[in-house]
């Protein structure tokens, strides 16, 4: 018996009394809405237009907007790629999460993939198989290699285009990506944004007549910093540049122009996706996100100050501080959501597991830590909100955070018992994390120290020193 078979005999038998109200509506209807799901790589909340960017012109996106909500405190599953995906994708933050950071193996192709994915995990693309949903993932994938369990079609995706190995798609010339289990042979002569992009639109194209979720991972704008052709649009010497020598990537010349059109062309695509639904008739029955995977990098020679990537807040890339993990988070529903929504809820990328559960009828898999946000995009029924938030994080010495009530806990350098130490910040008071207080306010120190310990469970690919 597969995972999908599974899942619909628990509905069955455990799950057969619960039916969202909004699950009831749209039975009654007889509609049942499409989700695409765009997530950016590295894409820090300042780089858009909506978020505050002033430099770099993202329109679509700004229009996702402005038709649709705007999240304020929107947290993504991890402080890097594979984690925050498989968060995303599970339900599970990184306490409990199957995958808790960047970890490869060596398949028998000789190349490097990310860890698998149990298969006992059960994942948002086998949760919409169960509603009869077509379903596929284009992009990077980064949660297991070639005929194992942990790729996307044995994961619940009927279709697959891109990297299946996060650390392979740091070049946008690779010399193959894969189609479901086949090897697409480019020989580092096509850039891989654009043909991920024309194969999420056939999909679309193919499926409309269908409920469909697309789950659309471009890479872009993780470095390399490169655009093909020199396609600067409209930035070629609008900047002061710092020319990238090439140290860990390809040298760059104009890397803040480049940069700026890496964003402009995401964002241009973003209206192709838009442009495609509307031609085909489905735009109104369509949920649209958009979002990032993590904060915003400063490799390349990608340099985040000067766009102000991570706009107010601290930190990037393999940071627990806000600008490591708080995301932009928009969410357009055509007819449900009134335009120009602003949410200041509290959320993260382990609540849209439930959201989707909730959405389509079904209860959500067992041991999951989010909760819907439906309530948010809908208007309609009581809003719950997280006692807590967690995250770890196993690189740079380990890492963990606690926020609650707007109170955040940082246990830093967790695996150097000499270097380790914990930072408290009020996040409602101070969004930019400029004043430690953590000799201020020990009973909250206690309190959230507390929670962190609870919050996790032992993971055997991923120890801190407490554990060994």
């Amino acid at each position: 018996m597969n995972k999908v078979n599974q899942i619909l005999l628990a509905s069955g038998t455990l799950m057969l009394p619960f039916v969202s109200g909004y699950a009831q509506q749209q039975n009654s209807n007889k509609t049942t809405p499409n989700v695409v799901f765009i997530m950016a790589d590295d894409l820090g909340i300042g780089d858009l237009g909506c978020y505050g960017q002033e430099r770099i012109k993202t329109p679509a996106i700004d229009a996702l907007a402005e038709q649709g909500m705007k999240f304020t405190q929107h947290y993504s599953g991890s402080t890097v790629s594979a984690p925050s995906r498989c968060v995303l994708l599970t339900g599970k933050h990184t306490g409990h999460s199957f995958i808790r950071g960047n970890k490869g193996y060596t398949a028998e192709d000789g190349r490097q993939y990310d860890l698998n994915l149990a298969d006992e995990e059960v994942t948002l693309g086998e949760v919409f198989k169960t509603k009869d949903y077509v379903t596929a993932c284009v992009g990077k994938w980064g949660l297991g290699g070639p005929s194992a369990e942990g790729h996307p079609n044995k994961q619940g995706f009927d279709y697959f285009f891109g990297y299946l190995g996060q650390g392979n798609a740091h070049n946008y010339y690779p010399i193959q990506l894969f189609e479901n289990n086949t090897p697409v042979r480019l020989e580092n002569k096509v850039y891989s944004h654009d043909m991920i992009m024309d194969k999420a639109l056939a999909f679309l194209d193919k499926n409309t007549d269908k409920p469909f979720f697309l789950y659309l991972t471009p890479t872009i704008p993780h470095a390399d910093i490169v655009v093909p052709n020199n396609e600067l649009f409209d930035y070629d010497g609008k900047f002061e540049e710092v020319p990238y020598p090439g140290k860990g990537y390809r040298p760059q010349e104009k890397p803040r122009a480049t940069f700026a059109a890496m964003v402009t062309r995401l964002d241009r695509d973003v209206q192709r996706v838009v442009d495609l639904l509307s031609k085909k008739g489905v735009l109104d029955n369509t949920i649209i996100v958009f979002t990032s995977d993590n904060g915003t990098h400063k490799e390349g020679g990608h340099d985040p100050r000067y766009f102000d990537s991570n706009g107010p807040f601290r930190g990037m890339k393999r940071d627990l501080y806000e600008g490591g993990i708080r995301t932009p988070f928009v969410v357009k529903w055509p007819g449900v959501i009134p335009e120009g929504s602003v949410s200041y809820q509290v959320s993260s990328f382990w609540d849209f597991m439930p959201t989707m559960c909730e959405l389509i009828g079904t209860v959500a898999p067992a041991g999951i830590d989010g909760i819907s946000y439906l309530p948010t995009l809908t208007g309609k029924g009581k809003q719950k909100q997280h006692d807590y938030l967690y995250f770890e994080f196993h690189e740079q010495g380990g890492k963990q955070a606690v926020i609650k009530d707007g109170w955040k806990l940082l246990h830093l350098q967790v695996n150097n018992p000499k270097k380790e130490m914990y930072e408290l910040y009020n996040l409602n008071a101070d969004p930019g994390e400029v004043a430690d207080v953590l000799k201020q306010y020990p009973q909250k120190v206690q309190e959230l120290k507390k929670i962190m310990k609870q919050a996790r469970t032992t993971n055997d690919n991923w120890k801190f020193a407490f554990e060994k």
